[in-house]
């Protein structure tokens, strides 16, 4: 048996970081191409207003789509039948997509007087996870509402952050509110780590910043052993509404992300392995 809200199977990770062009939702993306391509089961949930994730792989008019997450989650906020798998997209790349649209900005207003408001997507979630081995959850850059119901609904976090100086001093305030939820609403909730974005490695700012990050997080959190590099390549394929796998198969970027689909695989490994562990404890 496993803890009370965790199953073997499925795992949730929610991405976040409230600073905003820190590789987010490339990574989400990204992410969910390179766990599909070694036969793990993948959605993707665009909870962001923004839509980032759901024109990124190819869906360029969101507002046009008929269901998407906030419809799902209003029907379930007027407590209406609901059915998630009829708003899911199937990719071609081998991931499924729960998309946004504009809408979802006005739903983050209407869950403050909800019963319930922080348990909103997990509920959604709970309803398809089962045909999951795992589900990535794009948070919007900031720390309201819908980030909240993502950590609320999350067995894990993932903090894509720059080796910018800005971004390394706004993980210490990320951090805090993960703090909150687990201790408040999630208490199975962990972090999986940092990862390094959009690193040029030969500069003394990317090199001094990633050094800090790691000295002063490195001995509680993982910072993760791949580092995503910067490239234009990452811009261009997402314009182009394809994951990096599709448009640059051999690109530095794409190797990168091969790599932390792994890395991200084998801690999932080591984790079900400890649970066990103290459950027959």
């Amino acid at each position: 048996m496993y803890p009370q809200g965790m199953t073997e199977k499925c795992k949730v990770i929610a991405l976040t970081n409230q600073k905003g062009g820190v590789g987010k939702t490339t990574t989400a993306a990204n992410l969910g191409v390179s766990l599909a391509r070694q036969g793990k089961k993948v959605l993707l949930i665009d909870a962001d207003a923004q839509a980032n994730l759901t024109m990124s792989l190819g869906y360029s008019r969101p507002d046009d789509l008929p269901v998407t997450l906030s419809t799902i989650m209003q029907e379930m906020i007027d407590d209406h039948p609901f059915d998630v798998a009829k708003s899911i997209l199937h990719h071609e790349e081998g991931v499924d997509l729960l998309p946004a649209n504009i809408e979802l900005s006005g739903l983050e207003v209407r869950l403050f007087n909800t019963i319930s408001r922080e348990s909103v997507l997990k509920t959604c979630i709970n309803e398809v996870k089962k045909n999951y081995d795992y589900v990535l959850i794009d948070c919007m850059p900031s720390l309201g509402m819908l980030t909240i119901n993502a950590l609320a609904a999350a067995d894990s976090v993932v903090i894509p952050t720059q080796p910018h100086y800005l971004s390394a001093k706004g993980l210490e305030l990320l951090l805090r509110s993960v703090s909150k939820v687990k201790r408040q609403i999630n208490p199975h909730l962990r972090i999986d780590g940092i990862l390094m974005t959009m690193v040029i490695p030969r500069t003394n700012i990317s090199k001094e910043i990633t050094e800090t990050v790691r000295s002063a997080y490195g001995q509680k959190i993982r910072v993760f052993d791949t580092q995503i590099p910067h490239s234009v390549r990452a811009v261009e394929a997402t314009a182009e509404g394809k994951s990096l796998f599709a448009y640059d198969k051999n690109g530095k970027v794409t190797a990168a992300y091969e790599w932390f689909g792994r890395e991200v695989m084998e801690i999932g490994k080591k984790q079900r392995k400890q649970d066990r562990t103290d459950c027959i404890r």
